[in-house]
């Protein structure tokens, strides 16, 4: 009988299954099974696709095995390469589900791909498609000293934290030992130096370590004592020579000298010194009852190069303490050693360069967004900074290009470096700017960074940070003004913005002024702007007292004195009759003296200098303000005493001018003097792009100054800094 059943044999199985089942079971079972048991292999997703993973990140997804049967599978699994991996594939999957895990580790970056593929016997196939891009962990900004700086890969940011304390540091000054983290600052033990000899200075430069220098001279006591040093015991007092002048009163009849240590009233005799020599006029020698002195000769240069006849576009010096001349200009090549008998032209083109640590630091060189620090005799860089590099997460906030605006030495460790932008999403025709205020070290570390924000510089009128110094603490100071025209050289217009931060970097206080941005000098608590009738207090920026315009004043601890007024250095000045210097005394800005040119003569620049004269007497050396007059065409050199302004000396210049004078520095017993620069001086950067004349004139006896502030326009070094003057309190 087959299988099949007719509708009688459907009424009586229930009758029969009791003695029928085991028949029916065997001799039905491999044709037509009374329950299914296929099995069928599924996945539960064909594609993972893993979102953008950064390298050294690993992600995961989950992906379940099914099976739509009720056999169980035996299945056999393809393998996955790196970066991909897969945990938990089953050999044999039964009715429960199974879950695995596919992960993406890339450890570099890239598209990648792979296909998995799971094969059961009279089950089926499967394919699971991963795919997966991986990226670089992006580099995070530099990290200011003391703070680390790392990428969280969740958040996609950058995250800057502070070190422990006691976390070894580089302090980026080779004066300071043992150097850990203290509160987020690099902290460390000064080093000591000492030669063993106590007529020299022992010294410690940041990046070259101990080293000494000639001590000042001993003082003496006033009154026939001089002072003398011994290399063991130090200084101490001598009788003065006999013949020093002791009292006030000059000439050669009772006159008070020293004689065996004693100040006395003696008649001198003929051919007795009575008077100093100046550096255009020899000493005084009495005869009979009168100081006969020789007439004053014209001061000849000795050095002489003209940026203008040789093509060169010069017109900005600096002046080595030993007497080194370079010459440099806006993206021009720094000349090195230029009155020396091989002049160095560096490879490429700086901005404006100033002095620091014995060394050339020059903003832009060699390009854009870069400060450097060039060896003195060969131009080579000892180490250069670049923001967009180092601050990309300030980068971001320009459109790209940026530039240097100012450089001013804070302290022998710390450079405060200005950096001007044009804001992202703005063409480089655009008047609107952005600037960044980063603190180095001496070794081109990063000690701070941050965007300078206020509303004045939201202004798209190109505001411009037309002065920056800084004090002995180390804290610094810069003005921003609107600027009257589009290019360089700009012109400053009203308000200013006075911005104070400390030495770190952190703002202090900030104040607008009604006056126009220019230079800015600095002596014990008084900021000097340059267009202002009075002095700003460091503490807080409150003004201080009342002056005529201050201009490229000049200031020793006891005394500030104004440039001339009405004065110029601009190449279109014009006459002016300016025909009175003032002193002022410090800190309190009371008047303490003026000195009057003679009939027909006027002060014709508005450049001053402080310079020293040698030691002589027992009174020391003196302090003397050096400008510019004259009653016809050539310049006469006028030096006045910077404490009671007595007339020193005069010398009349051997040149024919092409402009006023318009830039002198000092060197050791000489004098650079720059004029016929074609462009404003007055404006930022002076005299850009022209092509000046210079001329060094020897001054026999005299010294560039030991002051505070020996000039606004630069001054010694080009530093903006006002310098710590010795034994002073």
């Amino acid at each position: 009988m087959g299988c099949s059943k007719t509708a009688m044999e459907a009424v009586w199985v229930p009758l029969l299954v009791g003695l029928t089942v085991a028949a029916l079971g065997a001799g039905c079972h491999d044709e037509r099974p009374l329950v299914s048991v296929e099995g069928r292999l599924r996945l539960s997703a064909g594609v993972v696709a893993f979102p953008p993973t950064y390298v050294g990140m690993t992600r995961e997804e989950t992906v379940r095995v099914l099976n739509g049967g009720r056999a169980p599978l035996e299945v056999t699994w393809t393998r996955v390469e790196a970066p991909f991996t897969v945990e938990g594939l089953p050999e044999r999957v039964g009715t429960a589900e199974v879950e695995v895990r596919v992960r993406f580790a890339p450890s570099a970056p890239g598209q990648y791909s792979a296909t998995l593929v799971g094969t059961a016997g009279g089950g089926g196939m499967v394919t699971l498609a991963v795919t997966g891009e991986a990226r670089e962990i992006p580099t995070c900004p530099t990290p200011v000293a003391c703070h680390s700086s790392t990428f969280d890969v969740v958040t996609e940011q950058c995250v800057e934290a502070q070190l422990p304390d006691g976390s070894p540091c580089d302090p980026g000054n080779a004066c300071l030992t043992e150097a850990t983290c203290a509160a987020g600052r690099c902290k460390g033990r000064e080093r000591v130096c000492d030669d063993g000899n106590a007529c020299t200075t022992d010294v410690c430069n940041p990046l070259d370590g101990c080293g000494s220098v000639p001590a000042p001279p001993c003082p003496g006591d006033g009154a026939c004592k001089v002072g003398v040093c011994d290399p063991v015991k130090g200084c101490g007092l001598a009788k003065a020579p006999d013949g020093t002048f002791c009292g006030a009163k000059r000439g050669c009849d009772d006159v008070e000298v020293c004689v065996a240590g004693a100040c006395v009233v003696r008649d001198l005799p003929d051919g007795f010194v009575c008077a100093p020599s100046t550096p255009c006029q020899a000493e005084g020698r009495c005869r009979e009852l009168v100081c006969e002195r020789p007439p004053p000769t014209v001061l000849e240069p000795d050095w002489t190069y003209d940026a203008q006849q040789l093509a060169v576009g010069l017109h900005d010096m600096l002046i080595w303490p030993d007497g080194n001349v370079t010459l440099t200009g806006f993206f021009a090549s720094p000349l090195l050693d230029s009155a020396g008998e091989t002049p160095v032209s560096t490879r490429s083109t700086a901005r404006r360069c100033m002095l620091w640590n014995e060394r050339l630091l020059c903003m832009d060189f060699p390009r854009q967004g870069q400060v450097s620090l060039l060896e003195k005799a060969t131009g080579a860089v000892r180490w250069s900074f670049t923001m967009a590099n180092e601050r990309p997460d300030l980068a971001a906030r320009t459109n790209g290009t940026i530039f240097m605006a100012r450089l001013a030495v804070m302290a022998s460790d710390r450079l405060a470096a200005l950096f001007e932008a044009y804001p992202a999403g703005t063409e480089n025709t655009t008047l609107c700017r952005a600037y960044f205020l980063v603190v180095l070290d001496a070794k081109g570390g990063l000690v701070s960074a941050a965007e300078l924000r206020d509303p004045l510089l939201e202004q798209c009128n190109h505001p411009h940070p037309f002065g920056l110094v800084s004090d002995v603490a180390g804290d610094l100071y810069v003005t921003f003004s609107p600027s009257a025209n589009s290019g360089a050289p700009l012109i400053p217009d009203a308000p200013t913005l006075v911005l104070a931060y400390s030495a770190d970097g952190l703002e202090r206080w900030r104040r607008q002024l009604p006056f126009g941005g220019g230079e800015l000098g600095i002596v014990r608590g008084l900021l000097l702007p340059e267009q202002a009738s009075a002095a700003l207090r460091t503490q807080d920026g409150a003004e201080v007292g009342v002056l005529p315009e201050l201009g490229r004043a000049v200031a020793t601890r006891q005394v500030v004195v104004p440039s001339p007024p009405g004065t110029s250095v601009n190449p279109d000045a014009g006459v002016v009759a300016s025909t009175e210097l003032s002193g002022y005394t410090v800190p309190g800005l009371a008047p303490a003296w003026t000195y009057r040119l003679g009939e027909g003569e006027s002060f014709v620049s508005k450049e001053l200098r402080l310079a020293e004269t040698e030691p002589r007497g027992s009174g020391g050396a003196e302090t003397l303000v050096l400008g510019f007059a004259a009653s016809g065409v050539t310049p006469t050199l006028v030096g006045v005493r910077a404490r009671d302004g007595w007339e020193e000396f005069r010398c009349a210049l051997a040149y024919t001018p092409r402009t006023v004078p318009q830039l002198f520095e000092l060197g050791p017993e000489s004098l650079v003097l720059m004029d016929g620069a074609q462009t404003c001086g007055e404006c930022d950067p002076p005299f850009a792009n022209s092509r000046a004349r210079f001329q060094r004139f020897p001054l026999e006896g005299l010294q560039p100054a030991e002051a505070p502030w020996p000039g606004t326009f630069g001054g010694p070094g080009h530093g903006h800094h006002e310098s710590p003057v010795r034994g002073s309190p």
